[in-house]
């Protein structure tokens, strides 16, 4: 099983994040975040919470691997809504993992895809993309580099 093995412990997060989305912006605001993660299901299982303590919430992911199907789903969940997001779902590929997932922002149905970037055992980095194209295009909108704290 690869996968978010290397997720754990505390974790200083620089954010990047587009200022509209799906607006043709170009603005980006930077902001900290700190998160806390946790292995559980000898690797199978992983669980963390985020802070962002200048935006005024937090969330937390519950990550699971289906053996059947050999696939991760992604549970996000924040205090800005308290409910989950629809799940995305992927597999690594040695250090990166891609998951994608249906959402919608703001009403607009969209295609949402998660990128993992495993650099290293002290740094990661994480992005999001939406697609309303059938994903002929993407817009990044959201960036985490993500230094191990601990």
């Amino acid at each position: 099983m690869n996968g978010f093995e290397f997720f754990t412990g505390t974790w200083n997060i620089h954010n990047k994040r587009l200022a509209k989305w799906l607006a043709g912006s170009d603005e980006w605001e930077e902001f900290p975040g700190r998160s806390v993660a946790s292995s559980h299901f000898a690797g199978g299982a992983h669980f963390d919470e985020v802070e962002f303590p200048t935006k005024g919430f937090s969330g937390l992911t519950i990550r699971l691997f289906d053996v059947d199907e050999q696939r991760w789903t992604i549970h996000w969940a924040s205090t800005r809504t308290g409910r989950f997001d629809p799940p995305m779902s992927g597999t690594w590929q040695g250090d990166r993992g891609e998951f994608y997932g249906d959402d919608q922002h703001q009403g607009t149905p969209v295609r949402a895809r998660f990128i993992w970037t495993r650099i290293s055992e002290a740094e990661a980095r994480w992005e999001q993309a939406f697609s309303v194209d059938g994903e002929k295009t993407w817009e990044t909108n959201w960036i985490m580099e993500l230094t191990r704290a601990d």
